[in-house]
């Protein structure tokens, strides 16, 4: 059997093409037309107005968070579990983070939990689509419309998945994406802003250009950044972009194999998707419960060849963010300590999904 990978890209020759026909153009760097090309069919498949490519997922969402308007002192909203770059950007910009615990099932941020964390600071909220999984955007929706709150989508695991037949990432005022090395497909690095704000993408795609007015020369009226996406970067993403219904496909179908084998085993829970809702299947996850530690089942795994991880620790738990920390957020503390991410790269095959199925089960 071939080696099983966790999330590790597939890149072929397809990849090789692009890049190639990148290098040939001498548009290596961020002006060149690979850039607009991959923004621009970024923007319709996510039926999205606009698309500005970025360097990272986290470039993304600070950059949405400034152009939303969040000042010092402001409070933003946030699942208690993400990966750090969800919370990051929110403290760079120097607002507070305000951690709320996560649902039980499909672990990501609990509507019902929302407003009792709300105080006249709060200005935004950041629902995370976990591994894939849609937020209840319905729920969101309507606490932020309430409460007049900016929403923040950090959709850079879920590209691809729909909450009723819609695209995360364009329920909020901007939807933020990534192209690191594991996510459904990669660019290298980089990410992904989109939104149907025209006005103020406008001035996002100015302001990660070092803030330059090029129609006079060298010239920056405003504080600007350099978080640009390169060429070279987005003809990879263009080779990847054009795969994406083969990946996507390979990841639901691994989901299904994982669903249906532990579907009767009441001690390995399966990530549940809401209703009408298809999730991206990142990183497909499970909470097992056993005698064993999380870190044994993992080793176990390991001597059979399948590399798992484990579930983000509870952003509290981290020194800088400890002091944020307002209750037990029990939910999230359980999945932490009970959940593991399985093999979902789409370089594997289904029949080696069955086998690290199987060796799960065997060995929860």
């Amino acid at each position: 059997m071939q080696e099983i990978l966790l999330d590790a890209p597939n890149l072929g020759n397809v990849e090789r093409e692009y890049l190639l026909k990148c290098l040939d153009s001498t548009f290596v760097s961020t002006a060149g037309p690979f850039v607009p090309e991959f923004e621009e069919k970024f923007a319709a498949f996510t039926s999205s107005k606009r698309a500005v490519a970025c360097q990272s997922g986290t470039a993304a969402i600070y950059m949405s968070l400034y152009e939303a308007g969040i000042k010092p002192g402001d409070e933003v909203i946030v699942p208690v579990i993400t990966f750090i770059a969800s919370v990051t950007p929110i403290v760079h910009i120097g607002a507070v983070p305000v951690f709320v615990d996560v649902d039980i099932n499909t672990w990501t941020i609990d509507p019902s939990k929302i407003e009792e964390h709300i105080t006249s600071k709060t200005k935004a909220i950041i629902p995370v689509h976990i591994y894939g999984n849609p937020c209840d955007m319905d729920k969101i929706k309507e606490i932020a419309d309430k409460h007049n709150l900016k929403i923040i989508e950090d959709a850079t695991e879920s590209l691809g998945a729909t909450y009723k037949g819609i695209m995360t990432g364009t329920f909020g005022d901007y939807g933020c994406f990534s192209f690191n090395g594991n996510k459904v497909i990669t660019t290298g690095g980089g990410g992904m802003i989109v939104s149907d704000k025209e006005k103020e993408m406008d001035h996002i795609k100015f302001l990660i250009n070092q803030a330059r007015d090029a129609s006079k020369g060298y010239y920056h009226p405003e504080v600007g950044f350099n978080y640009r996406m390169t060429n070279l970067e987005a003809s990879l993403g263009l080779a990847q972009f054009s795969r994406l219904p083969e990946f996507l496909s390979k990841k639901r179908g691994y989901a299904e194999i994982y669903k249906n084998a532990f579907k009767d085993y009441t001690n390995i829970k399966f990530q549940q998707t809401l209703p009408q809702c298809e999730s991206s299947y990142w990183l497909p996850s499970a909470v097992v419960e056993s005698k064993h530690t999380i870190p044994e089942i993992q080793q176990l795994l390991k001597e059979k060849g399948i590399p798992t991880r484990r579930i983000f620790m509870p952003i509290v738990e981290f020194p800088p963010f400890m002091k944020y920390k307002q209750e037990s957020y029990a939910n999230a503390y359980y999945i932490y300590e009970n959940g593991i991410n399985l093999p979902g790269s789409t370089v594997n095959s289904f029949e080696q999904t069955e086998y690290i199925a199987m060796e799960v089960i065997k060995n929860a």
